[in-house]
């Protein structure tokens, strides 16, 4: 007997979750990443503004991380990433997304843009949208001041040092059918890591998502952020994280099973320099509040001037929890 392959889905958005994918689509496995659809700044911003699309950014990343191009059509993935820096109405804009813009705006349908450029880029896995909605993200800071819009809080200029309370999404949106269909269907699912109220909380905010991940047969593992971010975390410890997290799954927080922490980060003074100046700090691992979960512990991060999970070292840790 064939022994079937393991489903796992990766919710999130953004960096973090590209260095996931980067990691997994090396081992035998079904991969789906389900990506946020909150996106309101730069060029998925204004193509969603002007042209009506889905926010295509984190979509093309999670294209391009799944990307198994040969090295002869190298310069195809590089076209996708390629972003203007001059030109009137093309300044900021990458390639990747006005193509997605343009076959959504070919094929009617966002899904089917998807699915082309998949097959494009010839990706390993498949990349789905949280919600086909048009939905805002929008937040509430512990004084009660209201911020609107996903790049408002993703770039915190209205009282950063105020805490957020809550976030929630205005359209609420619904999940989408083949997105929910992953989710029961995966026996893994992998949260993170990324910005936590901008790249993880806005996919648990959609309608039916966090009833998808109760019905699932999966273990839902977290993987811990390696800095804080000035305006979202001000100085979060994995607790923090956790916490929130388990706030917005609700019921579905008898799923979360595992954390992936990286142990304590003595950073380069070049690169301690460059965090300081964004007030961004290590997260502080304080395991004596993880007791109710499976704490995965070790040195996740891969060299160079920006903090970033190491693809390989991550992917071996989550493929250690499925065996």
């Amino acid at each position: 007997m064939v022994k079937r392959r393991p489903k796992i889905v990766c919710i999130g958005g953004g960096t973090g979750t590209y260095q996931v994918l980067l990691g997994l689509k090396k081992y035998p496995v079904d991969l789906t990443a389900i990506v946020t659809m909150s996106d309101s700044g730069g060029s998925s911003g204004k193509l969603r503004e002007e042209l009506g699309v889905l926010p295509p950014g984190d979509i093309r990343r999670a294209l391009l991380a799944l990307s198994e191009l040969p090295l002869a059509k190298k310069t195809l993935s590089s076209l996708f990433d390629y972003r203007f820096n001059n030109g009137e109405g093309l300044v900021g804009h990458s390639v990747g997304n006005l193509l997605l813009a343009a076959l959504t705006q070919i094929t009617g349908r966002a899904d089917l843009a998807i699915a082309e450029a998949e097959r494009i880029l010839e990706t390993t896995g498949h990349v789905l949208p949280v919600t086909l909605d048009n939905i805002h993200l929008h937040g509430i800071l512990k004084d009660g001041t209201v911020v609107h819009g996903e790049t408002n809080i993703d770039v915190r200029r209205i009282r950063p040092n105020v805490p957020i309370k809550e976030v929630f999404l205005n359209p609420k949106g619904e999940i989408f059918s083949k997105a929910k269909k992953a989710i029961i269907g995966a026996d893994l699912i992998v949260l993170g890591p990324g910005d936590l109220y901008t790249s993880i909380i806005p996919n648990l905010l959609v309608e039916g998502v966090t009833k998808a991940i109760t019905h699932s047969k999966a273990t839902l593992v977290y993987i811990c952020n390696l800095m804080t971010k000035h305006g979202e975390t001000n100085s979060f410890a994995v607790s923090d994280f956790i916490r929130e997290i388990k706030k917005y799954l609700g019921e579905a927080s008898d799923k979360f099973k595992v954390v992936i922490v990286n142990r304590k980060i003595k950073l380069p003074m070049t690169v301690s320099a460059w965090y300081k100046k964004y007030k961004s700090t290590p997260v502080v691992f304080d395991r004596k509040n993880l007791k109710e979960l499976k704490v995965i512990v070790s040195s996740f991060v891969k060299p160079g001037k920006l903090l970033r999970h190491d693809p390989q070292k991550t992917a071996r840790a989550i493929m250690n929890v499925i065996k």
